[in-house]
């Protein structure tokens, strides 16, 4: 494999996976410049436009993809095997708590997908670069409200944007590891992306879409809406 080959997949990666940090940065920044009440809106709405990017994430490239592969048990298989496996991630999080925990919460998505991003680029570079694509506009929301979640366990501003700026270098390493290892079992590749499917669509409805709601409120379900369009318009570009 030569460098060349491995620059755009870096490129791609570190765009998806830079988006945490600047979540978390973003977060700080309202923490310190905004009223409670302002703050507390853009949380929710930030969730919701994360769940819709997550939803067309699901639908406009990991399941289609799977589609093209797999028979309909297989399908089964994959998809719900996905789901229970994040129900019970879900469960253990929620049991444990602390930094570790919630870290691992925002990971849940993002680990398989980046190993998915370096894999296809191989063969469908304008379907890594919508997979890159996806991954960052879902790390930017995510980020941004999982920095107020370790707020509230104590945790100080300086180590988790710490944390969040080393997790950024997560998606180049595991980019070029689903490239070096996956790029030629296309099969496995879209197993993976099946799976995260239907773990992702789990976490939107038991964990994303609750949080959301603003009682008395419905302007901030519309970043759901603004999430999917956005979605929508990068596979019309990009897919």
């Amino acid at each position: 494999m030569s460098t060349n080959s491995l620059i755009p997949i870096v490129l791609s990666s570190f765009f998806a996976g830079f988006a945490v940090f600047v979540g978390g940065w973003l977060a700080s920044v309202a923490e310190r410049r905004l009223k409670k009440s302002i703050e507390s809106y853009i949380l929710h709405w930030t969730v919701a436009f994360g769940g819709g990017i997550l939803v067309a994430a699901v639908a406009f490239v990991l399941v289609p993809k799977g589609i093209e592969l797999f028979s309909v048990p297989w399908l089964i298989t994959l998809f719900l095997a996905g789901a229970l496996c994040f129900y019970f991630i879900d469960q253990w999080i929620a049991k444990k708590g602390g930094l570790l925990a919630q870290t691992m919460a925002m990971l849940m998505d993002f680990i398989p997908e980046a190993l998915a991003l370096g894999a296809v680029f191989a063969h469908h570079h304008q379907l890594g670069i919508l997979l890159a694509f996806f991954i960052g506009f879902q790390n930017l929301p995510e980020s941004f409200n999982a920095y107020f979640d370790l707020r509230k366990s104590q945790q100080p501003a300086g180590r988790i944007l710490t944390i969040f700026f080393c997790l950024s270098f997560l998606g180049p390493l595991l980019a070029v590891t689903g490239n070096c290892f996956l790029a030629d079992v296309p099969r496995l590749t879209g197993g993976i992306m099946l799976f995260s499917a239907g773990g992702i669509l789990y976490l939107i409805f038991q964990d994303i879409a609750p949080a959301s709601k603003i009682n008395n409120h419905w302007e901030a379900a519309l970043g759901a809406n603004l999430g999917f369009m956005i979605g929508m318009v990068g596979a019309k570009i990009f897919g």
